[in-house]
């Protein structure tokens, strides 16, 4: 038996940085209408802007980053992957369980070692 309920996850999503606005737009609609097809609900939305990659990832150097909080089944996690790896405009994403939503980004400075 299939476990069919909510489940809340964030979503990490690096979307080509040659886009233009309204592109970049659509590409990131095109994701949250991919999770609602599936029932699901988006809770949030956070815009990381434009940032350089460690490395070169398909003969880029940067991306626009975006961290989704949704809610969705299990089993609908594959369905979005899938769909994802034919979307043209992610570079790279990402899904990972979540225990709650951050309303805000913050990070702790990292702590120097003598």
């Amino acid at each position: 038996m299939k476990d069919e309920r909510k489940r809340l996850y964030e979503g990490m999503y690096i979307i080509n940085s040659n886009l233009s606005e309204e592109a970049r737009k659509k590409a990131l609609e095109k994701i949250t209408k991919a999770i609602e097809e599936k029932k699901g609900e988006i809770h949030k939305i956070h815009d990381m802007q434009k940032r350089k990659f460690a490395y070169e990832i398909d003969k880029k150097r940067e991306g626009y980053y975006y961290l989704v909080y949704f809610s969705v089944v299990t089993s609908a996690i594959k369905e979005l992957w899938d769909e994802y790896l034919l979307h043209e405009d992610i570079i790279r994403f990402m899904t990972a369980k979540a225990d709650k939503v951050l309303e805000s980004l913050e990070f702790e400075p990292l702590a120097l070692q003598p």
